[in-house]
């Protein structure tokens, strides 16, 4: 005999988003992959809590330095750059290549985090 197995994921957190298999603990500073524990940097956090609170919205690297550091924060655009590039790292080793999309030109977007390739 086969059991069928509910495949659709766990709600998020209260105070939670969940995206896909993303989901973030937002009053706990914590993010998951799965099961799995993904641990970010408060930067980082702060980018992946960003892009999930609307995941259709394209931010802009300004937007991203303004609204986790505060306007007139002096930060290069690269520095946001560095920590995407380190977000994708990390959800790359967890084989979540589709956490953040790029924007050619424009800025940074989240991806549908299924766990496929971007």
């Amino acid at each position: 005999m086969l059991r069928r197995v509910n495949l659709s994921p766990p709600p998020p957190p209260p105070g939670g988003v969940r995206i896909g298999r993303l989901s973030l603990d937002t009053d706990g500073w914590r993010t998951r992959w799965d099961d799995l524990e993904v641990s970010l940097t408060l930067t980082e956090f702060g980018i992946v809590k960003m892009l999930a609170s609307a995941p259709r919205m394209v931010f802009t690297r300004d937007a991203i330095i303004d609204r986790i550091h505060g306007p007139g924060f002096a930060l290069t655009d690269r520095t946001i750059d560095s920590h995407v590039r380190n977000l994708r790292a990390k959800f790359a080793a967890l084989g979540a290549a589709d956490v953040i999309e790029t924007r050619a030109g424009v800025g940074y977007q989240m991806g549908p985090c299924r766990g496929g390739s971007a």
